[in-house]
């Protein structure tokens, strides 16, 4: 059993910082790479920003310049800091992880319950 539980969503006015974070925990083989994705209402989720256990990290060309993903692979946890945050950043946020969790398993990918963020004055 996998579980990624996220943390650090809320209200922010527009310019404002938030920081997101992710933990995997359970049965954890290995990581391949974490990431955020996010979704608004009626709409597909989409990549926010991706990162390898190694730290290459690749992002939506909507967050660049502005979000910076990072990772702790002693605590399996990933975290997104979002800077001069806009409202069409509004929308719930949702960890990834791809793994395998033992030594025979191919990859699986993971998803966490979701974190609310807000961008508004």
């Amino acid at each position: 059993q996998v579980q990624l539980v996220e943390s650090g969503g809320g209200l922010v006015q527009p310019g404002g910082s938030l920081r997101l974070s992710c933990a995997a925990s359970g049965s954890i083989f290995s990581i391949n790479f974490m990431g955020w994705y996010r979704q608004a209402p009626g709409k597909q989720r989409e990549l926010v920003a991706q990162i390898t256990r190694s730290g290459s990290a690749n992002y939506a060309d909507s967050v660049k310049g502005r979000f910076t993903i990072s990772i702790d692979n002693a605590k399996n946890t990933v975290y997104l800091q979002m800077s001069n945050l806009k409202p069409e950043d509004t929308d719930v946020y949702y960890c990834n992880a791809v793994m395998r969790t033992g030594i025979g398993s191919g990859f699986r990918n993971f998803w966490g319950q979701g974190t609310q963020v807000t961008v508004s004055s």
